[in-house]
């Protein structure tokens, strides 16, 4: 399966348009691959041969992705995989920042084009209750300070998936009108947004990012069970961590979890 750059390009400047993009996104020196170990990998090595900032890379499939946790990601062809290499100058204890603005600014793009994605804390992208896509972000921090990050993107289109996941050209096959027709688009959306919500947050921050990201969470106001006790998930914080309410006779506490201490799972499936 081959990526179609010019078909690509084209479709950025029709996405910026459906987004009514107020900001200019910057134009960034591209990459793409048929088949590759990991973009992110692929992007690393980049940047260390002297690639500049930012950057991007695409991939119709990869032999060795990552997920969160060093789990392997399943790539297989008709997927995309796609990362992008930023140069944000943050605190390394604020990382999560980096991974919620992306998520949020890549589930509005995609819900601009009637699909209906939610956002399933910390990382995934959701779509009928089933995993669309997950990001991986990756840093290098010098004094404390993250000076180069990147985003990875794996998302399903038209490859295969397994039981917890959902592709995205089957379910726009079965919209009236569908709005999302290839790879490209679907490559355009995804990078549109991603730049978009990275924008976003470098403008205004994440205290002003956060609503409109619960507003988009999948599990808000679930019940969760956390060390046997029943609570219900209330929030995240502007550090990336889920917050969760026990309500007792007297009185009520918080606790906030942070990523890897709990799975959310998926719609049908159990946990994952």
């Amino acid at each position: 399966m081959s990526f179609n750059q010019k078909q690509f390009n084209s479709n950025l400047q029709q996405v910026r348009e459906q987004l009514s993009l107020q900001v200019k996104l910057p134009t960034i020196p591209l990459d793409i691959f048929e088949t590759l170990p990991s973009t992110n990998q692929t992007l690393w090595e980049l940047l260390s041969q002297g690639a500049t900032i930012p950057r991007v890379v695409i991939a119709t499939q990869q032999t060795a992705g990552r997920g969160q946790w060093g789990r392997q990601w399943q790539s297989s062809i008709g997927g995309l995989y796609l990362s992008v290499a930023l140069a944000p100058h943050l605190q390394a204890s604020n990382s999560a920042h980096l991974t919620l603005c992306s998520a949020w600014g890549i589930a509005r793009a995609l819900r601009s084009y009637s699909i209906p994605v939610l956002l399933k804390w910390p990382n995934d992208l959701v779509l009928l209750g089933l995993k669309l896509g997950g990001i991986l972000t990756e840093t290098r921090v010098q004094q404390g300070h993250i000076n180069k990050a990147v985003i990875g993107v794996g998302l399903n289109w038209s490859n295969v998936v397994p039981e917890s996941g959902i592709n995205l050209k089957s379910f726009c096959q079965q919209q009236s009108n569908p709005q999302v027709t290839s790879l490209e688009m679907l490559a355009a959306i995804v990078l549109q947004g991603l730049l978009s919500g990275y924008q976003y947050w470098l403008e205004f921050g994440i205290e002003s990012l956060l609503p409109s990201y619960l507003e988009l969470l999948d599990s808000l106001g679930r019940e969760v069970i956390v060390d046997g006790k029943p609570g219900i998930i209330t929030g995240v914080t502007p550090t990336g961590e889920l917050q969760v309410t026990f309500n007792y006779p007297t009185a009520s506490s918080e606790l906030c979890l942070k990523p890897g201490t709990i799975s959310l799972g998926y719609k049908g499936v159990g946990k994952q």
